[in-house]
């Protein structure tokens, strides 16, 4: 490894949570899980990326223990006995390649649709029954939904570090539930969970001072967050850094560790007047460590283009990510697809074998072991 790169290699240090390096490897909803269970090439996925050098891993987006939690088919659960011992399995398969690794909590809320499992009877559930700006189509929540979302994203939480996991994210990002609870346009309720932009951020408050309660102290918990949504790639839940402070405070007072601050390409400026991207100005403002996402090692952004949303890709220079880590900007890099097309990336990052690695392409999505 030559300097220029060696900022990705150093150790990171939070909590109980020691990272031998500042690669993640980012979460990607995968649907092979039939019976939404870990199986065997789940557990050789993520085993292959611990020994590729990725220092932690955050799993694809895991529906947690409430009816309408599930929006896709063969998605993994993160409850019930059978899934339960499938993800304990790939913890440790992980932890033996040295590796560390995170569940990614998940609610899809008004995402979901008729006819997904576990129970195709169950509509989508949402803040105000809305689906997109002005159209009621799904569930609007009661105080008892909200109170039993709360505690499935704490009894996750809980079986997570009981499986052996090194912490945990909560999806509270592109238009999900969480997400759909912070968003004005998808939020429209009066009570104790709507209102201002710091009132909307109460029901991911709530879940996270519940996890906080199940986990104790030194169990990190990730929060990802995002302004662009899949429903509007132009959304924007704070339009200057003066929003973006108010929107934050609650989060980093209720427990959250690190931030995980989704955009589609992390060398964008987040507002006029400052380079700084969407995990610079959130690290600024709160002191907490962010994790930079986007778009990392490629040269194509996201797009929702297809079933997958990815557009075809190829390798891209990492100097201007490295200059920014250099600039202590942010702690942690996501990479995506990158780790899609490479299991062994951040290997050969490390080792300079830039020649050696692959472009992503669309026909790699059914080769994702």
């Amino acid at each position: 490894m030559t300097a220029s790169h060696a900022p990705l290699f150093k150790a990171f240090d939070l909590k109980n949570l020691h990272l031998e390096n500042r690669v993640v490897m980012a979460p990607m909803t995968r649907t092979f899980s039939p019976g939404n269970v870990p199986n065997d090439l789940n557990i050789e996925y993520y085993r292959r990326r611990a020994e590729g050098g990725v220092g932690l891993i955050i799993t694809e987006g895991t529906c947690v223990g409430h009816k309408a939690a599930s929006g896709y088919p063969n998605v993994p659960f993160f409850y019930g006995e059978e899934a339960l011992a499938g993800w304990k399995k790939v913890a440790e398969a992980v932890h033996k390649e040295g590796g560390k690794i995170m569940p990614q909590l998940w609610h899809v809320g008004a995402v979901r649709r008729p006819g997904i499992e576990p129970d195709p009877e169950v509509p989508g559930y949402g803040p105000s029954g809305l689906v997109a700006k002005g159209k009621k189509k799904c569930h609007e929540m009661s105080e008892s939904d909200v109170a039993d979302v709360i505690d499935a994203f704490a009894q996750a939480a809980e079986d997570a570090k009981a499986a052996g996991f090194d912490g945990v994210e909560i999806h509270g990002a592109h238009g999900y539930l969480i997400d759909q609870f912070f968003w004005g346009d998808l939020n429209e309720r009066t009570d104790t969970w709507g209102g201002n932009r710091v009132e909307r951020t109460r029901f991911a408050v709530e879940i996270i001072k519940a996890i906080r309660a199940r986990v104790g102290s030194d169990f990190p918990v990730v929060l990802r967050w995002s302004q662009w949504k899949m429903q509007d790639y132009h959304a924007r839940l704070a339009n200057n850094p003066l929003e973006l402070e108010q929107f934050l405070e609650p989060l980093t007072a209720a427990g959250v560790d690190i931030f995980h601050c989704s955009t589609r390409r992390f060398w964008e400026s987040e507002f006029s007047g400052s380079d700084l991207n969407l995990a610079g100005w959130t690290k600024k403002l709160t002191g907490k460590a962010t994790i930079t996402v986007g778009s990392v090692g490629l040269d194509e952004a996201f797009t929702a283009e297809g079933a997958q949303g990815f557009l075809e890709a190829k390798p891209a220079s990492l100097e201007n990510l490295v200059a920014r880590m250099e600039n202590n900007e942010f702690d942690l890099v996501a990479v995506g697809r990158a780790l899609i097309a490479n299991p062994d990336w951040a290997n050969k990052v490390k080792a300079e074998q830039h020649d050696e690695i692959l472009p992503y392409t669309k026909d790699l999505l059914a080769k994702l072991a």
